[in-house]
């Protein structure tokens, strides 16, 4: 599959991925969650839900090994600090305003999409 199907599976398996993360936001703010410990919990869930579809139909990757989990480790590492940390410095930087909350998401998960995308493309499934 080419680059273009790559990303068009990416795209839908990241709205699938994106309504798990930002449901259980929003939940666990509802029950009186701090922000960064509800983001916390959300992303793991995304991602989790992000990683399995990705491997099964956007990069169809089989088996595993050391190094993809690795890989994987890093990554969402990564990603889960500048996810909690834009969600976090947008809450602090936004003004009161409707929809603040998900505003922030919505500019934590921009950053972690884009940076998912480049890397589990060239380092974790290297297709």
């Amino acid at each position: 599959m080419g680059l273009r199907g790559q990303l068009a599976r990416f795209v839908a398996v990241g709205a699938v991925s994106a309504l798990v993360d930002f449901g259980f936001y929003h939940l666990l703010l509802q029950v009186g969650a701090v922000p960064p410990l509800a983001k916390g919990i959300s992303f793991v869930l995304g991602t989790t839900t992000a990683y399995l579809l990705n491997r099964r139909f956007t990069f169809t990757a089989s088996g595993g090994g050391t190094g993809r989990f690795a890989g994987f480790v890093l990554l969402y590492g990564t990603t889960f600090a500048l996810n909690v940390g834009v969600n976090s410095l947008a809450l602090a930087f936004l003004p009161a305003m409707p929809l603040r909350t998900s505003t922030a998401w919505v500019l934590a998960q921009g950053v972690a999409t884009v940076v998912n995308f480049v890397m589990l493309r060239t380092v974790v499934f290297r297709t």
